[in-house]
């Protein structure tokens, strides 16, 4: 019997051996540190770096499959070819703090072969903005005269109502500037205050939207000509957008339940596979399911390959009606997918969004 136990305790403590070197073979990555804190950088110093060293402690050459960092601000690089046992390899981790103010804490996910397969890394610190110039502040120089931005973007605008907003100018030149505009429709009214900027001096250019003067719907783009001490150059423009919309925010629980409603029977219309310099046809087919006269306001399609027309733009109660969309396929290749917006009265939808997707088959195949 004591001869049996002395054998047990043997095998044990043979066994104990081969599993520990089970355990331990194969590679083996091994950190030097696993983090690493810049502590403050300047925004205008430019991209930071730091190096992770490890060491292969195993006793099978180690291989980094990948790295991937958490955000695009952050980008890896690391010893690519094999890492013998008991030599050393690196991943280098780069930040970029442009545009970037304040503290940061960023993730780096390494991949490899090692007994611990996956090992995450992580950087932080705190960027200081670079301090800012006139032209951070207004990026658009037209003429003698920089912009905060070349864009009034109105954004939504009540069919029966008006919005104002301004842009903030200054003038960098040495001398005077008049401004002035060209080109400006009648439902845009813009003024620069003051009309003539002194050298250095800043002002503002007051913009009003009357969207009850514009004959359409949903989103509009016009350009004006910016006129500087009467000097035209039609290179210096100015954008304004607006979408023009119904305003159903006043309507009662009655005028809601007594309005226009459409409903289609379908809102994507796939073609399946199509040649080159050919077209196709769908009729989206809906229907006035509501208590008033259902108006179409506005039919627009998201690229000029793609054709659309209502049938009619006044559609009775319970009367259906379809608007016919016919695809080019031109010389496209792939996957197409295609957008149609479509303004109407109805106050719970007033903009629905119909697709037309499919393939142009690859005339080499």
């Amino acid at each position: 019997m004591k001869r049996k136990i002395n054998i047990l305790i043997i095998g044990i403590f043979l066994i104990i051996p081969i599993q520990i070197y089970a355990q331990l073979s194969g590679p083996t990555i091994a950190f030097e540190n696993k983090s690493h804190d810049f502590g403050d950088i300047k925004e205008e110093a430019g991209v930071v770096t730091h190096d992770y060293k490890f060491m292969n402690t195993g006793n099978q050459p180690l291989i980094i499959n990948r790295v991937t960092a958490s955000c695009g601000c952050t980008t890896p690089s690391w010893t690519k070819k094999p890492i013998a046992p008991g030599t050393k390899g690196y991943v280098k981790v780069a930040y970029n703090p442009r545009n970037r103010p304040n503290k940061f804490n960023k993730s780096v996910t390494v991949y490899s072969n090692a007994s611990t397969k996956i090992v995450s890394l992580r950087i932080m610190g705190n960027v200081i903005p670079k301090p800012r110039t006139i032209e951070d502040d207004y990026p658009f120089l037209i003429g003698g005269v920089r912009f905060k931005t070349n864009h009034f973007s109105f954004v939504k605008v009540y069919k029966d109502k008006k919005k104002t907003l301004s842009i903030q100018v200054i003038n960098t030149s040495d001398q005077n500037q008049n401004i002035s505009f060209s080109q400006v429709p009648k439902h845009i009214q813009l003024k620069a205050i003051p009309v003539t900027l002194k050298p250095k001096q800043k002002g503002i250019i007051e913009g009003t939207y009357d969207a009850s003067l514009v004959k359409d719907w949903g989103f509009v783009v016009t350009r004006v000509m910016i006129i500087l001490n009467d000097i035209k150059d039609r290179n210096n423009r100015l954008t304004i957008s607006a979408t023009i919309s119904e305003d159903f925010s006043g309507h009662t629980p009655e005028q809601l339940a007594n309005a226009a409603k459409i409903k289609f029977q379908e809102k994507v219309y796939n073609f399946g596979k199509m040649k080159q310099k050919t077209s196709v046809e769908h009729d989206f087919v809906f229907k006035n399911t509501g208590k008033s006269d259902l108006i179409i306001r506005k039919v627009r399609s998201s690229c000029g390959c793609t054709a659309v027309s209502p049938k009619e733009k006044t559609i009775k109660p319970g009367q259906s009606s379809s608007i016919k969309a016919i695809f080019s396929s031109g010389t496209r290749i792939g996957r197409q997918n295609k957008s149609i917006t479509i303004i109407t009265n109805d106050p719970k939808t007033p903009n629905v969004i119909l697709r037309v997707t499919g393939e142009v088959k690859n005339p080499a195949k």
